[in-house]
């Protein structure tokens, strides 16, 4: 019972950013769409071709190869052409693709107000009834649901936790902090031994704003957000969102961080060397770290630990409250000439059987219901997910794609302190009143 309550609670939060046209900022889909042509049927003796474009990396993208291998000799009249593309240029590579009329037939998006902008625009096919609904946890599904219509599948869940090195808390006597004084009590005794506290690489900004979230949820409260979002109640120039920028500021200018953090890039893997070798203590990062670890380093996995971001004093926030979100999500472009085996490849990408092997093999939360957690990692990450008092989905992949944009500009600034937070707060806000009009 405690996991349905929570699971609901989940919900609740996701269908926010994916639900009814009301309930988000993006324009709702049109009731109807322009007739598609009916696909050409391929020459005899020629394979229909399929593109798949995806982000994942390590065992995650072997499985999914793998999986696409055995689609291939399913349907030895079908050729997937499945390009893995780096998370940080895919999002552009992807808008100018959709923009252009030439998309990959399959795509990887995180459902909410990422996707629904290219539902919106009649670009994504439409899956109801074509997928079986019910096999997926509600969490994940509504992330890809507009108007009560599926435009995509889940594939994972995405949490994210503080990753820490086990060894070096070990040597120096130090628990994994309840609170927020505890923890910057931590970050005082880890650089007096000239460690640096938290890696970090935010060139492409998304990173620190992970951080940032969990500062205004733990001061502002589960609702903190939902209320600017929604035009009810608090707003983006919230004390709670100037205090969160206020506290990140003190941390970096306590030494908190790497030096040049702003100019360094996750996917190169820049912040997660800095772990592997000692350097670092913390990391705040998405479940996708274990994956990462497991390619990079899997020596420095018996040293990887995790815990919850602490609670902050006078905050709202509590210990439970958890920042995450879908990712993969997995939809067909309006424009495949191939929709019916489209979306066989999708069934294969977000079967049990591949969820089970993502959950077994690469620390996988899997959107799909009915997966046993065996994985050390998996079972500490459902375990957080499934006890998740809330779950607050990531800002940039909630918000309209220009107000996301300023949301990462602007945490970016704060981080690197040209600009204070309150001025950050103001800009948002001034821009949430021209885009998010109710």
């Amino acid at each position: 019972m405690k996991k349905w309550i929570a699971m609901l609670c989940v919900c609740a939060l996701f269908v926010i950013s994916a639900c009814s046209g009301t309930k988000t900022a993006a324009p709702a889909a049109p009731d109807s769409k322009p007739t598609q042509p009916a696909p050409a049927p391929a020459a005899a003796g020629e394979k229909k071709k399929l593109s798949l474009w995806y982000i994942e990396t390590g065992k995650r993208k072997e499985l999914i190869e793998a999986t696409i291998q055995q689609f291939m000799k399913d349907h030895p009249d079908v050729e997937v052409e499945a390009v893995q593309i780096p998370n940080d240029p895919y999002k552009t590579k992807l808008t100018v693709a959709m923009g252009g009329g030439n998309p990959p037939d399959i795509f990887h998006s995180w459902g909410g107000g990422w996707l629904k902008q290219f539902v919106s625009a009649n670009q994504v096919l439409d899956l109801t009834g074509k997928i079986s609904t019910d096999t997926f946890i509600p969490a994940g599904i509504s992330s890809a649901t507009f108007d009560n219509k599926v435009y995509g599948a889940p594939v994972a869940l995405s949490l994210v936790p503080v990753y820490y090195n086990k060894e070096i808390f070990a040597k120096y006597n130090l628990q994994p902090p309840q609170t927020y004084d505890e923890l910057m009590t931590i970050v005082e005794k880890l650089k007096k031994e000239n460690i640096i506290p938290f890696a970090l690489a935010n060139k492409t900004k998304w990173p620190a704003a992970l951080l940032f979230m969990y500062y205004a949820n733990r001061l502002g409260g589960s609702e903190i957000f939902n209320e600017a979002f929604e035009r009810k109640g608090r707003t983006f120039d919230d004390e709670s969102y100037v205090k969160a920028g206020d506290m990140i500021q003190q941390l970096v200018k306590a030494g908190g961080f790497n030096p040049g953090f702003n100019g360094i890039q996750y996917d190169a893997g820049n912040s997660r060397q800095l772990m592997y070798t000692g350097k670092a203590a913390m990391e705040v990062q998405t479940s996708s770290y274990i994956n990462n670890v497991r390619t990079e380093a899997p020596d420095f996995e018996k040293k990887l630990g995790m815990f919850p971001f602490p609670t902050i004093n006078g905050g709202k926030g509590k210990i439970t409250d958890v920042v995450g979100g879908v990712s993969p999500v997995l939809s067909v472009s309006s424009k495949t000439k191939y929709p019916n085996e489209s979306v066989e490849l999708i069934k294969a990408l977000t079967s049990k059987e591949l969820g089970q092997k993502l959950a077994d093999q690469a620390g996988t939360i899997s959107a799909q219901k009915g997966i046993t957690y065996t994985d050390a990692f998996a079972k500490q990450l459902n375990d957080m997910l499934s006890s998740a008092t809330s779950l607050q989905t990531f800002y940039d992949q909630t918000l309209p794609s220009e107000l996301a944009e300023l949301h990462k500009d602007t945490t970016q600034n704060i981080f690197g302190q040209t600009m204070t937070p309150a001025e950050a707060a103001k800009q948002m806000e001034a821009k949430a009143k021209e885009v998010l009009k109710k």
